[in-house]
């Protein structure tokens, strides 16, 4: 298996862990979670937040890399295109939760780059 494909797994298990944070209380009511997540507020909000984001950037990372290499792309670019997707999405986290926004903007923005980086390294694929 690739590193690609294990930053496959990284990323599924990303917003798993942001959650974590965001549910981090006493007060956590897992018989009523969606009724407490709207009542989230600061760090456990933002946190929350980038747990919804994870998920919604996933699909499109897991598709480039398996496309990537269905298209034989050199597994080098590959290889660190997907853990650069993996620390950038890392780094967005922790740019969410300590609130800056602009950094936080200017990281999904990179990740997004990276997902692209690996549909043009598919198509130098033979």
């Amino acid at each position: 298996m690739t590193l690609a494909y294990w930053c496959v797994l990284a990323g599924i298990l990303l917003p798993y862990a942001t959650v974590g944070i965001a549910k981090w209380s006493r007060h956590y009511d897992n018989g009523d979670p969606r009724g407490w997540e709207a009542g989230l507020e600061g760090r456990r909000k933002r946190a929350h937040h980038a747990h919804l984001n994870h998920f919604e950037a996933l699909p499109a990372f897991a598709a480039a890399v398996i496309i990537a290499h269905l298209c034989r792309a050199p597994q080098g670019w590959v290889d660190a295109l997907a853990g650069a997707w993996v620390l950038l999405r890392v780094a967005y986290t922790w740019a969410y939760l300590a609130d800056r926004a602009t950094l936080r903007s200017l990281i999904w923005m990179a990740a997004i780059a990276c997902v692209a980086g690996l549909f043009v390294a598919a198509a130098a694929g033979r």
